[in-house]
């Protein structure tokens, strides 16, 4: 894939490395603390609950609802004009944390508390794919 990508990028650095090669496999992987068991995102050098540095990546479900979102009706990045309007979400995923993400496969309009969705990997360049979330079809919210 050479694809110019005009939107911003994530910084992949040391810390966020093990995420961003996951999520080029087609896998969402966070940390997961070796002593006190805690999920976490974003990555941090220790664990948020006790501090532990006995980290390891592991994958998650990718599985989540959505907890909250606005939506963006005007343009403040010149580089997503063409979506107005869209979703900024907040995704509560199955094994606790929180991610801040775009929602595809529905209209912002169709959006609604607890609506279950799953990850979706959208490659942007050879070396970033975006976690989103799309809808969860056929299940109840």
């Amino acid at each position: 894939m050479t694809t110019q990508y005009a939107k911003p990028l994530p910084r992949v650095h040391d810390l966020n490395r093990a995420f961003f090669l996951g999520a080029l496999d087609g896998r969402l992987v966070l940390q997961h603390c070796d002593a006190c068991g805690h999920v976490w995102f974003p990555s941090a050098q220790s664990c948020p609950k006790c501090l532990s540095q006995e980290i390891t990546w592991k994958p998650v479900s990718g599985r989540g609802r959505v907890w909250s979102w606005v939506v963006m009706h005007q343009r403040y990045i010149p580089a997503f004009a063409d979506d107005l309007p869209y979703a900024v979400a907040f995704v509560e995923l199955e094994e606790g944390p929180f991610m801040m993400t775009s929602i595809v496969g529905a209209e912002p309009e169709d959006l609604v508390c607890d609506m279950p969705v799953e990850v979706a990997f959208d490659q942007v360049t050879d070396e970033v794919a975006l976690p989103k979330f799309r809808p969860v079809t056929g299940e109840a919210s």
